[in-house]
């Protein structure tokens, strides 16, 4: 019964972790993209980006693994440079891929 109470706040804890979304950077069918899909997918990794960004705040759920659970934070931060990086690289692509269609971004 002791085991079972100590294993239920390591399960919230790992559950609580942050895991934000890690775009891909590039995708099959990007250069089939039209100006506006293109228009679409920056917005839509730059909002992958603040999202993950907002991981990196100070919540309770972070708080929390830095007092009981430490390297749960540790998780979070790796998480979030990944998820962030991700989301950079599919901008820089996506601005790309638009100059070569000369969209007007």
């Amino acid at each position: 019964m002791k085991k079972t109470f100590a294993v239920v706040p390591l399960i919230i804890l790992l559950t609580g972790c942050a895991t934000p979304t890690v775009v891909d950077t590039r995708k099959v069918g990007d250069v089939n993209l039209s100006c506006n899909q293109i228009t679409q997918e920056i917005t839509e990794a730059e909002r992958f980006e603040k999202e993950a960004r907002k991981e990196r705040t100070v919540t309770g759920t972070n708080v929390a693994a830095a007092i009981l659970f430490w390297p749960a934070l540790i998780g979070t931060y790796s998480n979030t440079e990944q998820a962030i990086n991700a989301a950079r690289e599919r901008k820089e692509n996506m601005f790309k891929l638009a100059t070569s269609k000369n969209c007007l971004i």
